[in-house]
């Protein structure tokens, strides 16, 4: 396994900053030898006009040519083996058993868009054919689909080093939209984003896709200069809201602004309704829990408010809570920058008037320690919403809210999340429809039992939220949806039938099913013109 350090400009290398980072293992703190050089400005330009150079030609790919490209990278994934593993769990201390899960996830998201791409329905296609004859005005031949926007820059996500870095899901649904990408490594997991670069520059080669279609710069001050190059032409990130709202601000200050797609902060707030208090609280308490500290609370959906209306039931909810909290163990967290975030969050929440630490997993000076709040129903109230600032790690707050009206002005006013969750029976579902009403106001996905952690890749899946969970809550960043960030539809009038896109031919060459005069149809096009 050989690592160079160097960025990935083109289809080459490049390594011209005196400027270098390393690769810190977790667990122990230990330095890797080899040094990563952080992109100068002229290399962070190099990147942008490849991947600009590159957009014509791999926009202009038929699409089952890049879906035969998203495949290559997948198959070039699932060959990195277990020596791959073992330095992720390095750089990470995540197990090999969850590494090995998250390949599969990174690959098979690959897989999933190149079955969108086979599939054709992100074309979009609608056609208004000619009406000559209309009066007081005729219609003109109108057509249109979507094409990628131009090229993406991506950022490398600190908890899921393979699903949401360099071969993630923005990075499947960029390069399905026929966008180039430059991406950039986050910090904490350097060898890891260079062994995928590899694999997929490999794919590259395989495939014949343009050299600059895939970009990788490494640095901790790149970003800036990144989303304000000229050629960017939209923005996937996920990360910290501070960090999010600063690329948005920059985007939006540009000559020619752009959108970003930031997923960036979210409490995903549980609701323990009556009826499944009293019939399985116990059950409730110990897998809610769980899901507290599965990944250390590194998880964009890991649930840090739980909330339920005061009666008996909830007393025996919350000693069951603390007892399950207090079972649990301190974890290593990704990397020291995580754990200093974490422990400041905890010492922020310790400090709130109103709120107190009810239950520790343990004590350690080096490792996260779980932790349960229990906080005044009067604090989720306050100004400045202490309790609506995510904690990133595994703590969670829960609240006893004096009554049922107390429950609904609360969800009337709660910041945007990306999940929301009912831990409900029906009877409690059928009872509380203003307050669902409310939810689907302000989260991207509403469960009903279950609990947020763990999220399905797949068509119907959302990612996404309103502000603050996400920039732009019309869009998702896990899903065959994410395509549609990368897509801008463009109106051909008028235009030769052979001059125009396949997918809007009157052959239907690619059979896609497509609008036509306002129904949905596989038929070839009639066109009045032709006559």
């Amino acid at each position: 396994m050989t690592l160079l350090g160097h960025n990935y400009i083109g289809g080459g290398r490049s390594g011209e900053g005196d400027v270098k980072l390393l690769s810190i293992a977790a667990a122990t703190g230990e330095a890797h030898a080899v040094q990563f050089v952080t992109a100068t400005e002229s290399e962070v330009s190099a990147a942008v006009d490849a991947a600009s150079a590159a957009y014509p030609a791999y926009r202009a790919l038929p699409a089952e040519a890049r879906a035969k490209f998203l495949d290559a990278i997948a198959e070039e994934i699932d060959a990195l083996g277990d020596d791959f593993i073992a330095e992720v769990s390095r750089e990470t201390a995540l197990p090999a058993g969850r590494l090995q899960g998250e390949r599969s996830r990174t690959s098979n998201q690959m897989r999933l868009f190149a079955k969108v791409l086979r599939r054709g329905d992100f074309y979009g296609a609608r056609i208004d054919t000619a009406l000559p004859q209309r009066q007081p005005l005729p219609r003109p031949d109108l057509r249109q689909y979507r094409i990628g926007v131009g090229p993406v820059a991506v950022f490398g996500a600190s908890n899921f080093p393979l699903a949401f870095s360099v071969a993630g899901g923005d990075t499947a649904a960029a390069l399905a939209a026929g966008c180039p990408v430059v991406f950039k490594a986050h910090s904490g997991h350097l060898i890891t984003s260079e062994l995928v670069a590899d694999a997929i520059e490999r794919a590259v080669k395989r495939s014949g896709v343009p050299a600059g279609t895939f970009n990788m710069i490494y640095g901790d001050r790149v970003g800036a200069q990144l989303v304000k190059s000229a050629g960017i032409q939209a923005v996937g990130f996920t990360g910290s809201l501070r960090g999010g709202r600063a690329l948005c601000d920059m985007a939006a200050a540009r000559p020619q602004p752009i959108p970003v797609f930031a997923e960036m902060s979210s409490i995903n707030p549980i609701i323990v309704l009556p009826q499944a208090l009293a019939t399985r609280g116990e059950a409730i308490a110990r897998d809610l829990i769980g899901s507290v500290v599965v990944g250390v609370g590194q998880l964009c959906t890991s649930p840090g408010l739980v909330l339920g209306v005061r009666s008996p039931e909830l007393t025996k909810f919350i000693e069951h809570l603390r007892e399950a909290m207090a079972a649990q163990t301190p974890q290593t967290m990704l990397n020291s920058a995580g754990l200093k975030t974490y422990g400041g969050g905890v010492e922020r929440l310790s400090k709130v008037p109103g709120v107190v630490a009810v239950a520790a997993g343990g004590s350690s000076d080096t490792q996260a320690v779980p932790h349960l709040f229990k906080a005044e129903a009067s604090v989720l109230f306050t100004k400045d919403a202490p309790l609506e600032e995510e904690v990133f790690g595994p703590a969670t707050v829960i609240v006893e809210l004096e009554s049922r009206e107390q429950l609904i002005d609360f969800a009337r006013n709660m910041h945007g999340q990306l999940t929301a969750t009912l831990q409900a029976q029906p009877e409690d579902l059928r009872g509380h429809q203003d307050l669902i009403a409310l939810l689907e106001q302000k989260a991207g996905r509403l469960l009903v039992n279950g609990f947020p952690t763990g999220v399905e890749v797949s068509d119907a899946m959302v990612h996404g939220g309103p502000y603050p969970a996400t920039s732009d809550a019309r869009g998702t960043s896990v899903g065959t949806l994410a395509i549609d960030r990368f897509l801008r539809p463009i109106c051909y009038q008028n235009y030769p039938d052979e001059l125009l896109p396949a997918a809007l031919q009157n052959a239907n060459p690619l059979g896609l099913l497509r609008l036509v005069d306002g129904e949905p149809t596989k038929a070839a096009v009639n066109d009045p013109r032709a006559v």
